[in-house]
């Protein structure tokens, strides 16, 4: 296929950057459009400076300019993406919207698939500050702005992999590398879902080159991993002497601690988010997606961490992880149960014979 002429609107961060870096390896003639303050774009990309909030500033540096493809990672108010689409419409042949799950009203049900229900969004929004609601909007200002059988929506989940600046799994790989007993939410064999910014990006640009349209379920199929299989990665590429403590659920959530925030990734098997490592995604496999193993994904996010360092704090966004005091004390409590199932298990059996109550 011969190379494509694209522009990402985003570009140097998570998926955006692996956007434009997927492009180029394939060779691809990559702008970017960035307000210039999240750091430079790859070498190798054509960067473009303007704040899209302002239609006139987006116009201007846009200029006549025309593109195969469009990606977009907005995950603001709506109508920057319906300025940025209605501008591009005419110049473009394809619009790719970095869409979420989240859009599906909550909770999400299990094997949810693309027909299931959304959260109200407007187009014309000027509002960012529910994230649901804003990414449903911006679904349909690509779809308004750009024509809906010429947008795809990439509804991802939990993005992973290289540059992500939410921090979960940078969170996990740190907490790992200190080593000993490492509180592990369990179930161990729990089925996990998300997918890696890298495969994301190499969906969305196999969706521009085929014309592909419509909402996806972009994440890995369930079971793609689970809580074991990811944190034993991590300790694989950390080189770790940590030791996985499993602790059951109930356990978990009797001591108050957040699933998703403080122990990120996990949620309980059978709470209200179960839904989130348990979506439908035959659809998007259908059509082209593809994940590439656990192990690869926690390695090269652990490199990342050695070549860039911690990523800063996300704005707007709740800091992940689990304080290492409280992490202490459900340890303790764990091996104190531990101890007493071994001195029961050093009881005869209830024979009255045998002198002990049953």
């Amino acid at each position: 296929m011969s190379a494509m002429r694209l522009l990402v609107l985003g570009g140097t961060h998570h998926v955006g950057r692996a956007v434009v870096e997927e492009a180029l390896k394939r060779g691809d003639e990559v702008t970017t459009l960035t307000r210039g303050v999240s750091g430079p774009s790859a070498s190798g990309a054509l960067a473009l400076h303007a704040d899209r909030t302002d239609p006139d500033a987006l116009r201007a540096v846009l200029g006549d300019t025309t593109w195969d493809a469009v990606i977009d990672t907005w995950s603001g108010a709506p109508r920057v993406v319906l300025d940025s689409a209605t501008v591009l419409a005419g110049r473009a042949g394809h619009y790719g919207y970095v869409s979420s799950r989240s859009v599906y009203e909550w909770p999400p049900a299990i094997g949810l698939d693309e027909s299931g229900p959304v959260v109200d969004g407007k187009a014309t929004s000027e509002a960012g500050d529910d994230y649901a609601a804003a990414k449903r909007g911006g679904e349909l200002a690509a779809q308004v702005g750009f024509g809906a059988d010429r947008t795809v929506l990439a509804r991802a989940g939990l993005i992973l992999g290289p540059y992500e600046i939410v921090g979960r799994m940078p969170w996990w790989l740190r907490r790992i590398e200190r080593g000993g007993d490492v509180l592990s939410p369990g179930p161990a064999d729990l089925k996990l879902q998300y997918i890696d910014c890298r495969d994301l990006a190499l969906w969305l640009l196999h969706a521009a080159d085929e014309g592909i349209a419509g909402p996806f379920n972009t994440v890995s199929k369930a079971g793609h991993a689970t809580m074991a299989s990811l944190l034993e990665a991590a300790i694989a590429a950390t080189g770790s002497d940590a030791r996985l403590i499993w602790a059951a659920p109930e356990v978990i959530l009797a001591a108050g601690i957040a699933p998703w925030i403080e122990l990120p990734i996990w949620l309980p098997p059978d709470g209200e988010g179960a839904g989130l490592h348990s979506g439908d995604v035959s659809a998007a496999y259908a059509a082209g997606l593809s994940c590439r193993p656990v192990e690869e994904t926690v390695a090269d996010t652990w490199a990342w961490l050695q070549r860039e360092g911690d990523p800063p704090a996300a704005p707007g966004r709740p800091a992940h992880g689990l304080d290492p005091d409280r992490e202490h004390e459900v340890l303790i409590g764990l091996a104190a149960d531990s101890r007493r199932v071994a001195a029961r298990s050093w009881l005869p059996d209830t024979d009255p014979s045998c002198g002990f109550e049953p």
